[in-house]
């Protein structure tokens, strides 16, 4: 089964699931008088509520590239992940106003054994059920199903404190729930604060994985020709998505029909392993030896300014020209004063060479 098709038939399954609760809840919260249970009812629709979404969501991101959007629609599926976690939001401040409401006015409330044995039966099927939702959303890589399946474990979780506090009012005529409704609400938003923040990091760019730049880095080095990978950056356009630049250093005495054979193979081999599409880039290295010891001194020059985490790309070309890239820690407020500030000190140091340097970003580790 592919990936939209899975996501699909388990909001469907979410859509049943949750109606079926928020009817039999409904029911035992109007009855018996108990707001706690009508809230808990409530985040069961607001679920339901969530798959339809998801289902829109997930059907919009697998619409195909067209020219205006060359790169694909499956970002939308970060904004139904945000609209999902408004959803939640927007139940968990329901909840606040009418468990304060609950509170300043208090009603009776009158538990039948029927009703606490729903509230059980509710409590098991959410929380097997947010289970398997979230992993079928880790599994699918869907933000919106992830967020569903922790929504659903954490409704579980309420729900079982309504049953508590419908026991207690069952067996000493204690009423909890307004107290109760407050508890749920915090968690909720919680909940749905916790959501949001994901998608919304990933909408605006985050750094890339580690541990999966490092095996990118270390399928690239497999490579004989290759002395060293950089820049390597990974451009997110939705969760099955990603295109990757990088730059790799190779002697400069490769041709370029040499070149093209490696790059292409470099691009085929990444796409087979991580499914990314990977555009190459290339530093030259001086193959003769003669300019070895321009290089340590100025890797020597470079380590005595502060802020420098990296030095790459080093060649010295026709005329003297000198060409490499530096990186500048993201702590340093005034990068440009940094790049001006050793510009100038090589360009005393060595007049002979006219140095052409790059201002690189940490991007990935």
């Amino acid at each position: 089964m592919d990936r939209q098709s899975k996501i699909i038939k388990t909001s469907i399954l979410g859509i049943i699931v949750n109606v079926i609760l928020v009817a039999f809840k409904a029911a035992v919260g109007f009855l018996s008088n108990s707001i706690a249970v009508i809230l808990d009812a409530l985040n069961n629709l607001t679920d339901a509520i969530s798959s339809i979404v998801t289902i829109i969501g997930t059907k919009l991101a697998n619409k195909s590239p067209d020219k205006k959007h060359p790169y694909g629609y499956g970002r939308i599926e970060y904004f139904s992940s945000i609209i999902v976690a408004g959803l939640v939001l927007y139940a968990g401040v329901t909840a606040v106003t009418e468990s304060i409401n609950k509170i300043i006015n208090p009603g009776e409330t009158d538990y039948a054994v029927s009703s606490l044995i729903i509230i059980a039966v509710a409590v098991l099927v959410k929380f097997f059920f947010g289970r398997y939702v979230k992993g079928v959303g880790k599994k699918y890589n869907s933000g919106a199903l992830v967020a569903s399946g922790q929504d659903a474990f954490m409704d579980s979780i309420l729900s079982f404190t309504t049953l508590i506090a419908a026991l207690i009012s069952f067996i000493w005529n204690i009423h909890l729930e307004g107290y109760l409704g407050l508890v749920i609400a915090a968690f909720i938003i919680k909940a749905a604060i916790e959501m949001l923040i994901e998608p919304i990091n990933l909408m605006i760019g985050t750094r890339a994985d580690k541990n999966l730049t490092s095996k990118i880095k270390k399928a690239i080095l497999s490579y004989p020709e290759v002395e060293g990978v950089y820049d390597l950056t990974l451009h997110n356009y939705g969760p099955s998505k990603t295109i990757a630049t990088a730059h790799i250093q190779i002697p400069d005495k490769m041709t370029a029909k040499e070149i093209h054979t490696l790059t292409r193979e470099i691009s085929y081999d990444i796409f087979e392993k991580f499914g990314i599409i990977t555009t190459i880039g290339i530093y030259a290295a001086n193959t003769s030896g003669k300019y070895g010891d321009l290089k340590s001194e100025i890797q020597k020059l470079i380590k005595s300014h502060k802020g420098i985490t990296q030095f790459h790309g080093f060649y010295v070309g026709e005329n003297n020209n000198v060409y490499f890239d530096i990186v500048v820690d993201f702590s340093v407020e005034d990068q440009d004063q940094v790049y001006n500030d050793l510009l100038q000190e090589l360009a005393q140091k060595y007049p002979e060479y006219h140095f052409n340097i790059i201002l690189d970003a940490d991007i990935s580790d």
